[in-house]
């Protein structure tokens, strides 16, 4: 057996006699490497990060609607171009954002859209700090990210998690289907809507936009790409253009013996439930109960599928509906208008 001194006896009765004469660690040298990369993020993009406060117009409040609310949003120009959601800003009577510097300004809507629950404001300022924006199609799950914003008016607060899954699929508020959403287990609450979601290079990789309540870790943003062309969209036009055809429409099955007689692509299609009088889809003689099956050379199995591709590019452009009416495959030619609002 190997005796020890008394001096060691001591050291090992108090550890803290180990460290009596050891130096103190350097500050920096104790911060992992997640924490680390945390910091440099929150360093580079929560002074862009704005308090987005709203009041509602006279109306909402008589019918005992909210009078305020808040989110969030990020500058993303130096001259004062904010991104936030269209539900933060949406119906708005007046609208104001601080940056946590102090400094406060009336904002004015840009343009929203409800679709993609983007929209964009604009105060008059210069020289703002302003985010990067970064590219949200390279990103992997696993990969870390941070979220910013202002939870139950805690403002400019930071959860840090990873991207649990890409290519998500989530409502909007107004039913259509946003796609490519980024799912991740940083922590938003209401008020994070609107703030950024941030890479550990410090760039903005989404919008944050919603939470699943009760569930837990289940948050999802919109990806800075799709961001990055609404965005552009609402400074150029105040709006995001689709194309309409006019037509009410619910998704349906088809017998597998008719979809095989027809040589369909999938055993589904949307019918068509109602069609707007003066409408593209009147006028071209589309009827109720047709079931649509295609559009040009793209099968359409959903009513999601059809408004994917009503988009700004179908409009005032001839397209070829195919639709099964009773047992007979037809070819209906329409010309989609402009979308006359936000159905």
């Amino acid at each position: 057996m190997k005796l020890i001194s008394a001096a060691d006896a001591e050291r090992l009765a108090d550890p803290r006699a180990s460290h009596t004469n050891a130096a103190p660690p350097d500050e920096a040298a104790i911060h992992d490497a997640y924490s680390a990369a945390v910091m440099r993020a929150v360093e580079r993009v929560s002074p862009s990060v704005a308090l987005i406060e709203v009041e509602a117009p006279n109306e909402s409040r008589r019918r005992g609607g909210p009078q305020h609310g808040s989110g969030s949003g990020f500058v993303f120009t130096p001259d004062g171009l904010m991104l936030t959601n269209s539900h933060v800003v949406n119906g708005a009577k007046k609208i104001h954002a601080t940056l946590p510097d102090g400094q406060r300004f009336r904002a004015d809507l840009v343009g929203d859209d409800p679709d993609t629950d983007l929209a964009v404001v604009r105060v008059e300022a210069n020289e703002l700090p302003s985010v990067t924006l970064g590219d949200s199609s390279s990103l992997r799950a696993g990969q870390l990210v941070v979220a910013i914003g202002n939870p139950y008016g805690f403002q400019y607060t930071v959860t840090a998690g990873v991207v649990s899954a890409l290519g998500r699929s989530l409502r909007s508020r107004n039913g259509r289907l946003m796609d490519g959403i980024i799912q991740t287990d940083a922590a938003l609450n209401p008020g994070n809507s609107g703030g950024p979601l941030v890479s550990a290079r410090g760039e903005v990789i989404g919008v944050n936009t919603a939470m699943i309540l009760p569930a837990q870790n289940l948050c999802f943003a919109i990806p800075i790409q799709t961001a990055r062309r609404v965005a552009g969209l609402l400074i150029r036009d105040g709006r995001v253009r689709r194309a309409w055809l006019g037509m009410g429409c619910q998704n349906v099955p088809l017998p597998k013996r008719i979809a095989a007689a027809l040589k369909l692509a999938a055993p589904r299609g949307v019918q068509v439930v109602s069609v707007e009088k003066g409408s593209p889809a009147e006028k071209s003689g589309v009827r109720e109960k047709d079931i649509l099956v295609g559009l040009d050379e793209l099968a359409i199995g959903t009513v999601d599928d059809l408004h994917r591709e009503l988009s700004e590019e179908r409009i005032s452009v001839r397209v070829t509906l195919t639709v099964v009416r009773e047992f007979d495959k037809l070819s209906i030619e329409v010309v989609p208008v402009e979308s006359p609002g936000r159905a």
